[in-house]
């Protein structure tokens, strides 16, 4: 068992940071609210710190789960930051969805500091973190990679390395794209179900079980149909990653047209008041359409 550190406590960090002392680890969590970490202690024991410095004093893996790229500079750079506390040889594993620039920014100043870092975005929404069964894409040095695994494994249903420092991050890209595209078609569906007069349930029933079945659909065909999206992920946070993507898509020359459409339809729900909306709520914009 291993001494850890888990920087933030939101829908994902929280369950994440549970499995990791279920899996018998001493942890110490950190969040920039204090009343959350110190409800994680109470429920699962272990310790809070008052900085992420702290937090990391003597931990041999420093995990993070926090917003965007400002939090996780914020988190490990800087006097009070992780970087500031973890000893030499210790590795930084980050679950935060940002930009493969500041990843590689991050990984070069803890490289600087006798420190490994691994980029390790996550896939699963709030239901995987809560039943420990996460994707889990990483980027960084082999060695700090198969250091990290036994660890992750906690609440990873998956876990791989795509390549260097950057490559879990680029990977993440790739699975928004897809959810953005599925999740569209997904609302087109079942909008077109209900003007056609049929019944979305008894569609989704047969469709998924041919080569229209996904994720998304398995899981939020109920809840759209009964048009409730006070769950899951997030459209500000989908819009934040979804800018991640195209950013990058304008970088390398990829050609990303759909994902910018429904960028751009995400931006009507946020304007429709449901910035904190699910997802899937991208069929109330069809809905509101008429």
């Amino acid at each position: 068992m291993a001494k850890v550190a888990f920087l933030g406590l939101g829908v994902m960090g929280y369950p994440m940071a549970g499995h990791l002392a279920a899996a018998g680890h001493e942890v110490t969590v950190y969040n920039r609210t204090s009343a959350k970490a110190e409800a994680w202690v109470d429920q699962h024991g272990g310790a809070m710190a008052t900085t992420p410095r702290e937090a990391a004093k003597g931990a041999a893996f420093v995990m993070a789960c926090v917003g965007n790229d400002d939090d996780l500079r914020g988190v490990c750079d800087g006097p009070d930051g992780a970087f500031a506390g973890m000893d030499d040889g210790a590795v930084f594993v980050d679950h935060t969805t940002v930009s493969a620039a500041v990843t590689q920014e991050l990984s070069d100043i803890a490289t600087s500091r006798g420190l490994s870092f691994v980029d390790a975005p996550i896939s699963g929404g709030q239901a995987g973190a809560e039943n420990g069964a996460l994707s889990v894409m990483c980027g960084g040095d082999q060695t700090a990679y198969d250091q990290a695994d036994p660890i992750i494994a906690a609440y990873a249903r998956i876990c791989r390395r795509l390549g260097d420092v950057g490559a879990g991050q680029l990977t993440k890209m790739c699975n928004q794209i897809a959810i953005a595209g599925l999740v569209q078609g997904l609302s087109e569906a079942l909008h077109f179900a209900e003007k056609a007069g049929l019944d979305g349930r008894d569609v989704v029933e047969v469709i998924s079980q041919g080569a229209a079945g996904s994720w998304q659909m398995s899981n939020r065909y109920e809840t759209m149909i009964d048009d409730e999206f006070e769950h899951g992920f997030a459209v500000d946070w989908m819009r934040k990653d979804l800018g991640i993507c195209l950013s990058t898509a304008n970088e390398n020359g990829a050609s990303l047209p759909v994902t910018a459409l429904v960028d751009q339809f995400y931006k009507d729900v946020q304007k429709m008041g449901g910035g904190r909306w699910d997802t899937s709520s991208l069929v109330k914009r069809l809905r509101a359409l008429g």
